[in-house]
């Protein structure tokens, strides 16, 4: 059985080492998981290409079981599917495909990974969130929030035009959002959780004004910590790292393409956890 995860750029991927890692954990001997660069582009004929599982149970290795999808493709690959979950269709993308019965099905694992990240830390129910960024994963971010009781949010970015999408998505999630910049941010640095979607190195620029937040998610993994969540530790807060969000949705990920509750967490953890070390001893 096969699988993989799409995107541009896609070499620096961790989802085939948590994949693989539960693969293993799992007797799993018979499935492999790859990955491939592939942009908007090139999307509809891979996707073309691919061999869906035609039932539970099928042993044909040359079949596929599913689809991690990476920017720029969670958008992209919505319409070219057979269903697109509730939740996929409110955020607005699908960063999830799973092959069943001949059929192509979105979802979107993000939205529970950034919530288990978030639970795992002890962050269960805040009162108030600021989420810096507008993107894909401030999409996601709004869904998880709302999933944590939260039906509004403050949502702070450079160009307030350019979350015109991500007020769309507040929107279909029926979470109350304000749109303000970023040169506003002490305004709102009493929130419960403050979240930053930023790129890497973005957010070392805040660093200093969020130090003194109760909780700060940085969707960061490498390099880390962050300044921004180097400071809020240093401070007596609570971070979550990006790494846990994309450890909890690859376990989800697994949990759908392999129909299987027994997805190994710790193993897939250790997994990815040795990998950003390595890439870490090898930049040094």
């Amino acid at each position: 059985m096969r699988a993989a995860v799409m995107g541009s750029p896609i070499a620096h991927s961790l989802s085939p080492f948590l994949h693989r890692a539960a693969y293993r954990e799992m007797g799993l001997s018979g499935w492999s998981y790859e990955a491939f660069e592939c942009d908007e582009a090139r999307l509809p004929e891979l996707l073309a290409g691919l061999t869906p599982v035609r039932g539970q149970g099928s042993a044909d290795e040359d079949a596929w079981a599913g689809l991690s999808l990476t920017m720029p493709l969670k958008r992209a690959v919505l319409p070219l599917l057979d269903t697109v979950s509730e939740l996929a269709v409110e955020v607005g993308g699908a960063n999830t495909v799973v092959f069943s019965d001949g059929r192509r099905h979105g979802d979107n694992t993000d939205v529970h990974g950034i919530v288990r990240a978030l639970e795992e830390a002890g962050v269960r129910a805040p009162r108030s969130a600021v989420v810096l960024g507008g993107g894909a994963t401030a999409a996601s971010t709004l869904a998880a929030l709302r999933a944590l009781g939260l039906h509004a949010v403050t949502l702070l970015v450079r160009e307030p035009a350019r979350a015109a999408g991500t007020a769309e998505v507040a929107e279909r999630l029926g979470v109350a959002l304000a749109v303000e910049t970023l040169d506003k941010l002490d305004v709102f640095t009493g929130a419960d959780l403050v979240v930053s979607t930023l790129p890497g190195g973005a957010a070392d620029v805040f660093a200093d004004r969020l130090a003194r937040v109760p909780a700060l998610f940085d969707v960061v993994y490498s390099p880390w910590p962050t300044r921004t969540a180097a400071a809020v530790a240093a401070a007596g807060g609570t971070v979550v790292g990006g790494f846990a969000m994309l450890l909890h949705q690859a376990v989800r990920q697994v949990e759908l393409m392999t129909g299987r509750a027994d997805v190994p967490v710790e193993a897939m953890r250790a997994a990815g956890e040795a990998e950003i070390r390595r890439r870490a001893t090898a930049r040094a």
